[in-house]
């Protein structure tokens, strides 16, 4: 991540213009617009300060990058998930929402150690954010997961009726079942198909379990990630078609997880990989997890 180059503008959409970023989808292509519902944002900005200890690129991921790469790969509209070099101070996302109003939605953070948690995500979801992000590690570090401060906050989630989003490795699946079976109702989506190794295909089955639950979604947003292959990722496809299987494309999505993807590959293919190379999927498949699925989730109206 440290090793990514700074992006200008100026080449973002000189490379537009030579083709060597996807063209903007006009209606005449699609019958739907693309939604990303997983990127970063931060700045370097003295206003905004980052977490003590935060190890931030020197580069920025600045909303006006993101917009102009929207705009040369005709994606309408987008979801901000709070990034971790902030940690939990979310006043610089929350900037990025109200400038830009309509085109981007946010997803917070909380101390999942705080009692209060519950209540922050009250605020923050007055102050316009619809979500929030929790991410239990898969060593001890991540344990509070299975503590007593969880129920509180997936209850509060269900009562503000704002999805739940997991940043968690596969093993943890099965917790994520457990709280379910309390809160049944609430909307919960699970990032980068639990970040599932390729080379160990019987884990998916601790994210496959969780299809029981009408209300939790699926992000098929890492195959370049844990993929050991170029792109088009083929052996991470393969956890593709199996969560396509299980769950149908109501309950699919993909994102570019822009910019981290930019350590491993490009924000267009990102999109090229399922709009394109997804030989499996088929017209309504895509409609759905570029766009439907999402606005199930994250409606923009």
């Amino acid at each position: 991540m440290e090793k990514m180059e700074k992006i200008s503008r100026r080449a973002l959409l000189g490379a537009a213009a030579l083709g060597t970023l996807m063209p903007a989808t006009d209606d005449a292509q699609t019958d739907y617009r693309i939604v990303d519902p997983h990127v970063h944002a931060w700045k370097h900005d003295a206003a905004f300060p980052f977490a003590q200890g935060a190890n931030v690129p020197a580069r920025d991921a600045a909303p006006e990058t993101l917009l102009d790469l929207m705009k040369a790969n005709g994606v309408s509209k987008t979801v901000i998930i709070q990034v971790i070099h902030y940690k939990y101070d979310n006043r610089f996302l929350a900037s990025v929402l109200k400038k830009y109003a309509g085109t981007f939605q946010g997803v917070c953070r909380v101390d999942p150690l705080d009692p209060a948690a519950p209540d922050h995500l009250s605020v923050h979801t007055a102050e316009g954010f619809r979500g929030v992000r929790i991410s239990p590690a898969a060593n001890a570090s991540g344990d509070w997961f299975n503590g007593p401060l969880m129920p509180p906050l997936w209850q509060r989630c269900y009562e503000l009726k704002v999805p739940m989003t997991v940043l968690s490795p596969i093993g943890r699946m099965p917790r994520v079942g457990e709280l379910m079976e309390k809160h049944p109702d609430l909307t919960v989506v699970i990032d980068h198909m639990a970040d599932c190794p390729v080379d160990q295909p019987a884990e998916l089955e601790k994210l496959i379990a969780l299809k029981r639950y009408p209300n939790l979604f699926v992000k098929v947003s890492h195959t370049w990630s844990l993929s050991k292959q170029p792109y088009p990722w083929l052996d991470a496809q393969e956890h593709v078609k199996r969560l396509h299987q299980a769950f149908g494309p109501q309950r699919l999505m993909w994102a570019t997880d822009w910019p981290i993807i930019e350590g491993v590959s490009t924000y267009d293919k990102a999109l090229k990989v399922v709009r394109e190379d997804m030989k499996f999927l088929n017209d309504d498949d895509k409609r759905w997890m570029l766009s439907k699925t999402i606005e199930r989730v994250w409606p923009f109206g």
